[in-house]
C-alpha cells in the first residue's frame, strides 16, 4: 500500500526531517538514507519502523539541512571572532546592518564545520525516536486515507456485480421453458415410429437432468453471499493487518461462481453480463493486492 509521513524537528540546532515513502509490495522491503550521525542507530530504526508498519517497499530518509548525500557537518561559531569583525566594521563604517552581521557570521574564522562523531546522547536520540514515531504516524495516517477510499471503490464494484448478477433473473426464468420447447420440437421432427418406441417416462427424467445441469440458483445464492461477506470483512476488520490475503481469498470464490454462471449460460445476453461481472472482479482483485 502506498503511503507518505513526514516529520521535523530540532537537533544539535539543526532541523532534522524524516521522510517516509512507500510502495506496494507482498513483503516488507526496508531501504534507509541516513546522515552520518544517525547511522551509528540504524539498526534501532529499522527495528521501530519494522515493528509499526507491516509491509511495503519503505524508503525512509533522516538527514539534517540539506546535507543528506555529502555527511552532517555541524556549524560552530566562534562568537569571539565575529565580535571583533563587528567592532572593527563600528569603527569604520557606523553601527552593523543585518545584511552585515549576517555576512560576518559566514567568514571563514568565524564559523568552522567539524565532522559529528556520529554518536547521540540519550536526550538526542530520544528526539530521533520522536521524529520517527510522528513521522510514522503521519504515514499510517495517509495509509488510513487510502484505506477508506479503497473500501468505498470495494463497495461501488460489488454493487456493480450485484446489479449485473440481477439482471440475469428476467433470462434465467424464461430460458428453463425455451429449451424445453426446443427439445420438444427436435423430438417432433422424428419419425412416427421414433416417436412411438421412445419412453415419454424416460424422456421426462432425462429433460429433469439436464435443466438442473443448466440450473444456477445455487451460484446465485453463493455469489451473493460471497458479496455480503466480502463486505462484512471490510467492515468488520477496518483494513487492519491480514484482510487483504482474506479479501483475495474471497474474490476468487467469487471468480469462481460468476465461471460457473458463464458456463451454465446458454443465452448471449446471460452471457454479457458475466463477462461485465468478470471485469468488475479483475478491478477488484488488482486492488486487493494494495489491502494489508
Amino acid at each position: 500500500m502506498t503511503g507518505y509521513g513526514r516529520a521535523e524537528s530540532q537537533l544539535r540546532g539543526h532541523k532534522l526531517v524524516c521522510e517516509i515513502r512507500s510502495l506496494n509490495s507482498k513483503s516488507m522491503d526496508l531501504s534507509t538514507r541516513l546522515s552520518s550521525i544517525l547511522r551509528g542507530r540504524e539498526l534501532d530504526i529499522r527495528t521501530i519502523v519494522n515493528q509499526r508498519l507491516e509491509r511495503g517497499k519503505v524508503d525512509l530518509s533522516m538527514f539534517i539541512d540539506e546535507q543528506l548525500e555529502t555527511g552532517v557537518q555541524l556549524s560552530v561559531i566562534n562568537w569571539e571572532a565575529a565580535k571583533i569583525h563587528a567592532e572593527q566594521y563600528k569603527a569604520q563604517f557606523g553601527e552593523a546592518p543585518a545584511e552585515v552581521m549576517a555576512s560576518i557570521l559566514r567568514f571563514p574564522d568565524v564559523i568552522k564545520q567539524q565532522e559529528d562523531n556520529g554518536e547521540l546522547t540519550d536526550e538526542e536520540w530520544s528526539t530521533v525516536q520522536a521524529t520517527l514515531n510522528q513521522a510514522i504516524d503521519a504515514f499510517i495516517a495517509f495509509r488510513v486515507q487510502e484505506g477508506a477510499a479503497l473500501q468505498a471503490m470495494f463497495n461501488e464494484k460489488l454493487d456493480g456485480i450485484a446489479d449485473l448478477l440481477a439482471q440475469v433473473e428476467p433470462f434465467e426464468k424464461g430460458r428453463v421453458a425455451k429449451i424445453k420447447e426446443r427439445l420438444e420440437q427436435n423430438l417432433a421432427k422424428l419419425s412416427a415410429e421414433t416417436q412411438a418406441q421412445t419412453d415419454r417416462n424416460r424422456l421426462e427424467q432425462e429433460m429433469i437432468y439436464y435443466l438442473e445441469k443448466l440450473d444456477i440458483t445455487e451460484e446465485k445464492v453463493r455469489l451473493t453471499n460471497h458479496i455480503k461477506y466480502f463486505r462484512e470483512v471490510m467492515e468488520n476488520g477496518q483494513m487492519a493487518k491480514g484482510e487483504g490475503k482474506q479479501l483475495g481469498f474471497i474474490a476468487q470464490e467469487m471468480g469462481r461462481e460468476i465461471n460457473t454462471l458463464g458456463s451454465k449460460s446458454n443465452q448471449s445476453e446471460m452471457q454479457i453480463l458475466v463477462v461485465k461481472m468478470k471485469d468488475i472482479l479483475e478491478q477488484i482483485k488488482e486492488q486487493v493486492l494494495n489491502v494489508l
